[in-house]
């Protein structure tokens, strides 16, 4: 898969849903890891896993996600 930027559509606790609108439909796989690029220039990486609609994913936070909100961008790698 190519490099894709989505931004996040929900966040709750650990689980947080990113949409890649311009994905063409071509979106991370279960398992790859996203980053999420905080605002003081941090990094969070959640995991993929599940396809939710042709153009979301659910992802898993592996740290805490205090401080997200929706339309944060996120990195598909």
């Amino acid at each position: 898969m190519a490099e894709h930027i989505g931004e996040i559509i929900q966040v709750i606790g650990p689980v947080v849903d990113v949409s890649f609108e311009n994905a063409g439909g071509d979106l991370p796989k279960i398992h790859d890891a996203l980053e999420v690029m905080r605002d003081n220039g941090e990094v969070l990486i959640v995991e993929c896993q599940q396809h939710i609609g042709e153009n979301s994913v659910r992802a898993i936070a592996m740290d805490s996600t205090d401080g997200l909100y929706r339309g944060m961008k996120v990195r598909a790698t």
